[in-house]
């Protein structure tokens, strides 16, 4: 099936290419939404098989696949809204929509690989069509953004293909040249511990520009600010999630090593610096959509704390990038009618929404509180859980550190969000604002709610997923 899928995705992106009527470019994308629905549905039929050799379906590719897919749907109907209201010409709506379905079609494929070479080709090619949605406003921004992103994205791929070459040298020793990451874990033992000390530092640099992780994080922060919004919801949530699969399926092959605690180190440096780093820029950014991304920096820093002290932390890392892609990519869904509203970005140009757009600012407002991990947020079950995991480590002085530095950002985070609100723009003409149909909110508000569901009454086959896709870590 997942050949029927990538193949029936290539044609669909094809014909979407050169398409420029309007009713078949839409009936194009409905009939990729519909291949994805499917192709999702039977993954979590063929749960734990494999196929086509390179591809499995286990519990933290196809958990993530779901997520994925419910996302899809409304960026690609935010998509819909967005080129409409912008009286997109043809050939741009034709790469725009080209763009995402290759964007999807990638991440669905890089969560399911179970080899790292395969993951390595898809990820590069995510960075081919997220340039393309970047670009999509052809203007010097646009360029600039689009450059930078190529530019940071070229020098990560390289660096875990080089990781993935120190792979090869530790795995000749154990006698094989399976790159599979089922085939590294059974030869575990057996890998030359010098070689693959140099792929995990490789590897893990590069998919930190996927994750928005310290040292590559940059590329996704100008990559959010300059692409449309839909596709912005795309990188920050579940593209970054792609990074994460980058980095955690090799991570357990580390950790069944004796090399778990240098990993642990490393990790859990690149996550404490990427914490300080977005709470630095949280303090004094102005630009909305860039606060946005910058609380991504954040929410992956805590992430990957969690995955540094082990034990529940690991099962609370998969919970919390689940329900931060819900809860982010609500945000950047409602960015557009807010951009609608007051045509600036600027923080010091927006204010007195909830007077504009009542029920978009409600979404505002949940979405603050469930981004800060504040109750009835799914995210506070997650962050709690990791703060437990680094109290059960004995990491008091990292946890009250994190503490502190959360303070702050939920500090920064709601003074710019409460004016945004509730504070009249200076200077700003209300005589002209459009209305907004409160019918454009709904699919924020079903993400929302479906994140406070899955942290606080999880389904119990939720939480066996979850479990799952931590089983082979040491606890």
């Amino acid at each position: 099936m997942i050949g029927v899928y990538l193949l029936g995705t290539l044609s669909i992106a094809i014909i979407l290419f050169f398409s420029r009527k309007k009713i078949l470019v839409y009936s194009l994308a409905g009939l990729f939404l519909l291949l994805q629905s499917v192709f999702t549905i039977y993954s979590c039929m063929q749960y734990g098989n494999t196929e086509l050799i390179y591809f499995t379906y286990d519990s933290l590719g196809v958990i993530l696949l779901i997520t994925l897919s419910i996302i899809a749907i409304p960026a690609f109907i935010h998509s819909y809204l967005y080129i409409e209201n912008h009286k997109e010409d043809p050939q741009a709506r034709a790469i725009y929509l080209t763009s995402m379905v290759m964007l999807v079609m990638a991440i669905s494929a890089g969560y399911l690989s179970n080899h790292i070479a395969v993951t390595w080709i898809f990820t590069e090619i995510t960075t081919l069509s997220a340039s393309a949605l970047i670009y999509h406003h052809r203007n010097k921004l646009a360029l600039e953004g689009t450059w930078k992103y190529v530019f940071i994205c070229a020098i990560s791929i390289t660096f875990i293909f080089i990781g993935i070459l120190f792979l090869s040298l530790s795995l000749q020793h154990a006698g094989s040249d399976d790159l599979s990451f089922s085939n590294l874990l059974a030869k575990r033992a057996e890998l030359n511990p010098v070689w693959l000390r140099m792929a995990f530092l490789f590897i893990f640099t590069g998919f930190t520009a996927k994750l928005g992780l310290v040292p590559m994080f940059t590329a996704g922060i100008d990559a959010k600010d300059k692409a449309p919004a839909p596709a912005g919801a795309l990188f920050a949530t579940v593209l970054m999630n792609l990074g994460f699969v980058g980095i955690f399926r090799f991570y357990i092959i580390i950790a069944n090593t004796p090399l778990l605690h240098w990993a642990q180190l490393v990790v859990g440096s690149a996550a404490f610096l990427s914490l300080f780093v977005s709470t630095v820029y949280m303090l004094k950014v102005k630009n909305i959509k860039r606060m946005f991304a910058y609380s991504g920096i954040e929410h992956m820093g805590i992430v990957m704390l969690g995955v540094a002290a082990g034990g529940i932390g690991y099962y609370a890392a998969v919970l919390h990038i689940i329900l931060h892609a819900f809860v982010k990519s609500s945000l950047f869904f409602q960015f557009n009618q807010l951009y609608n509203v007051f045509l600036d970005k600027s923080i010091y140009h927006l204010g007195n929404y909830f007077k504009y757009n009542p029920t978009g600012a409600m979404v505002l407002l949940l979405g603050f509180i469930s981004a800060t991990a504040m109750p009835p947020s799914g995210l506070f079950v997650s962050e709690f859980l990791i703060f437990k995991s680094l109290f059960d480590a004995g990491q008091i002085i990292l946890l009250i550190v994190v503490l502190l530095l959360l303070t702050m950002i939920i500090w920064a985070f709601g003074k710019n969000i409460f004016k945004v609100l509730f504070v009249p723009a200076v200077g700003f003409d209300d005589s002209n604002v459009p209305k907004i149909n409160p019918w454009e909110s709904v699919s924020q508000f079903i993400l929302l709610a479906l994140a406070v569901y899955l942290g606080l009454n999880p389904p119990a086959i939720f939480v066996q997923m979850l479990k799952d896709s931590v089983h082979l870590l040491p606890m």
